[in-house]
């Protein structure tokens, strides 16, 4: 019979591989610091310190560029809430409180860093983004976890963040593509290095997951991929700033497919395991329809209508 494990056995039994994984990350984080990536020299006071407030044509970014890093800054202003929901569905003992502190003080780097870049730049315009980081993280954030044995679900927090890290780390890379600013580059592809860390961390522990309760990591991942969504969804403006990025190349379907969901499960050899019951193999094959209902049907459609609506545009221009 396959083992059937609470959520605090699960963390219990899986305590010695999380102390590995942060002895691991530890040993291959790298020290930054924000202020060294931020132009301080193009900087200079607004109106209430008797300089000029902003203007939109002091912006060097594209409106893609724009929208692009103000969801990336505001999905990393949300980290209190990110913060509360791994340490109530990790530990706040042991390796996993070691972890859960060393993530968010990383984390933190992420939001100090683009906000200091965008303010100093002009980038965008500083007053509507506090506006939109007070309605955001006033909202707060909830994963699309589920409930298991009664517990919140451990498994369906480590399954969520090891899409997530890699998605956030595929949106920093490409946002740095469309700045057209070597100095965001190099700053957004730090960011994304730690993001890439975050991730082996949390893919690694899913994967440890898996082999201790196939079935039930199997349902929890299963769940997480039907219903995945980015962190920022609450976020004011999120679906006009997330089709902008869409059209442009910086995140869509086939990136979220191909370059996230595709070589997690790889990794973790879903398709290719023997270890589950009647229960897992019914959420295996549920997952296999769902992707590859993307594949033949969500991202082609997507592509058409994106195509049409990018002539559109070349069409106005």
């Amino acid at each position: 019979m396959p083992r059937q494990l609470t959520q605090r056995e699960i963390l219990s039994e899986l305590e010695p591989v999380a102390e590995e994984c942060v002895h691991q990350h530890l040993a291959r984080a790298k020290d930054w610091h924000p202020h060294d990536y931020i132009p301080w020299d193009a900087g200079r006071n607004f109106a209430m310190l008797d300089g000029i407030d902003w203007a939109p044509e002091q912006s060097t970014l594209s409106e893609v560029a724009k929208a692009a890093m103000i969801t990336n800054l505001l999905t990393e202003d949300n980290l209190p809430s990110y913060h509360r929901e791994i340490s109530e569905n990790f530990s706040r003992d042991g390796a996993w409180g070691t972890w859960v502190g060393r993530w968010t003080a990383e984390e933190n780097k992420h939001s100090v860093v683009i906000r200091d870049y965008l303010v100093v730049t002009r980038g965008v315009d500083p007053v509507a983004l506090e506006n939109d980081r007070m309605a955001h993280m006033t909202h707060g954030f909830s994963a699309p976890t589920a409930v298991l044995d009664g517990e919140a679900g451990f498994l369906y927090s480590v399954a969520y963040v090891s899409f997530q890290e890699l998605a956030t780390r595929v949106s920093h890379r490409n946002t740095a593509r469309v700045c057209d600013d070597p100095i965001a580059d190099r700053m957004l592809q730090r960011i994304a290095a730690d993001e890439n860390l975050h991730m082996i961390f949390y893919r690694t522990m899913c994967g440890a997951a898996l082999d201790l309760v196939p079935d039930q990591a199997m349902e929890a991942i299963d769940t997480i991929v039907e219903n995945f969504q980015m962190p920022g969804a609450g976020m004011p403006n999120f679906r006009r700033n997330g089709v902008l990025m869409a059209k442009h190349g910086v995140y869509d379907l086939r990136q979220h497919l191909e370059d996230v969901l595709m070589p997690v499960v790889r990794q973790w050899n879903i398709f290719g395991r023997n270890d589950f019951t009647a229960r897992g193999e019914q959420a295996r094959e549920r997952l296999s329809r769902f992707l590859d209902d993307m594949q033949h049907v969500r991202i082609p459609r997507f592509e058409e209508q994106r195509d049409r609506a990018l002539a559109r545009d070349r069409a106005r221009a």
